[in-house]
């Protein structure tokens, strides 16, 4: 089917979207991969409806990704914390942010869209005052429901920060249902503000050949089989969890390793040293980052995955585990249940048997490990950036009606 012509399409039925893309600059976690997909979406096949442009400070000198380069950019020059800080202060003192006014008015004039049709778009906890309707993602409330896991300055600006931003968003997108019941249980916010988007699945996630899957064992477990965990090395993943875990297991004669794939997060120092402790020197490796043929075959060569996290606000790895190939064991807490559905084991994250019997099961039966594979593969796949899109435009246009009544 041809594109539309979106030439000459009125200009009244167009939105101009300035989006906050900061996460993909400066990060490499999940924040980065939902704003870097969704604004790619946006672009592949929204452009019938949707001027993007993307807006970011520019504090890390990184350049936006490559994916993004058709998007016309707004760079911000302000330090990182120059940036939070008069940010937050714009609307506790409910003045203009003119940083970000001038540029939504450029673009908007640019783009020969009524003002009234522009929507600024903030994808992490960072919603400055901009006379446009908004939209907020929020990812997660881990600085509220475990506040232990965030530094102190972190944690502060977020308890003044996330509600009041909140109250003032237009919409608010939560990526999981669980992300929802926080937002409407601590912060007491109407039901029909928040809008529950899953996130999707990059299509690239896999199952890598065969020869694939044997170069990446030989290069990071090449003595023995392994169990894999993905992320950035953060407390609340419970990788001390995975460590006792995987003591049991040896103890009990299995011959695995755990290897863990992330960068470094926050307080991570004392996790890091119980390997040590548990007499399981030689059988943890902390890969650090990986590259993305790597991620896909250590996904797909694990005789099991592991996400014993006491809290997420999604789980992209529990997906891209399952896209992979990989049995898939997961937590019953915060979203994993509902992002995981009936294509993982599901345990306690604070149940050490428990875990230790469901690495067990999928270790000691292959056809009951096959079968997960083949679930986890159908569950991944329901998980897609241009429904997330296409859902997202949607609040979109629910905004803009909201500001034009």
């Amino acid at each position: 089917m041809p594109a539309p012509n979106t030439s000459q399409m009125p200009a009244d039925s167009r939105l101009a979207v300035v989006m906050d893309i900061g996460p993909a600059v400066h990060q490499r976690a999940g924040l980065s991969r939902y704003t870097v997909n969704l604004a790619g979406a946006l672009l592949a096949n929204h452009r019938d409806s949707v001027d993007l442009a993307v807006l970011y400070n520019s504090h890390s000198g990184n350049a936006p990704p490559l994916e993004l380069a058709a998007a016309p950019a707004y760079p911000l020059q302000m330090g990182r914390y120059t940036w939070r800080l008069s940010a937050l202060a714009s609307q506790v003192f409910q003045f203009p942010y003119l940083p970000v006014n001038s540029r939504l008015a450029a673009f908007t004039q640019s783009a020969a869209t009524t003002p009234s049709r522009a929507i600024y778009h903030a994808t992490e906890h960072l919603l400055p005052n901009v006379a446009a309707p908004t939209v907020l993602t929020v990812h997660d409330l881990i600085f509220r429901r475990y506040p232990r896991h965030h530094t102190l300055t972190n944690r502060a600006f977020l308890n003044l920060a996330v509600p009041l931003f909140a109250r003032r968003a237009d919409a608010i997108i939560a990526v999981s249902r669980h992300t929802k019941r926080d937002l409407l249980e601590l912060y007491g916010l109407p039901d029909e503000k928040v809008h529950v988007i899953y996130e999707g699945i990059d299509e690239s996630f896999k199952p890598a050949p065969q020869s694939e899957q044997h170069r990446v064992h030989m290069q990071y477990s090449p003595d023995a089989p392994y169990l894999l965990m993905v992320g950035t090395l953060e407390p609340r993943k419970n990788h001390a969890a995975a460590f006792r875990a995987l003591a049991a297991l040896r103890q009990a004669g299995y011959p695995h390793r755990l290897l863990i794939a992330g960068g470094d997060g926050w307080l991570f120092s004392p996790v890091r040293q119980l390997p040590a402790t548990l007499g399981l020197d030689n059988q943890v490796s902390f890969l650090g980052y990986v590259s993305h043929a790597d991620l896909l075959a250590l996904y797909s060569a694990a005789d099991c995955f592991l996400a014993p996290s006491l809290y997420e606000g999604f789980g992209f790895p529990v997906l891209e585990a399952m896209a992979c190939g990989a049995p898939v064991v997961c937590s019953d807490a915060s979203s994993l249940p509902e992002i995981a559905g009936d294509a993982a084991l599901i345990v306690s994250p604070h149940d050490d048997a428990g875990l230790v019997n469901a690495i067990r099961l999928i270790i000691d039966q292959p056809q009951f490990a096959a079968r997960l594979r083949e679930l986890g593969q159908a569950r991944a796949a329901t998980f897609r950036w241009d429904h997330c899109a296409a859902e997202t435009v949607d609040v979109y246009r629910h905004v803009a009606e909201l500001r034009g009544r």
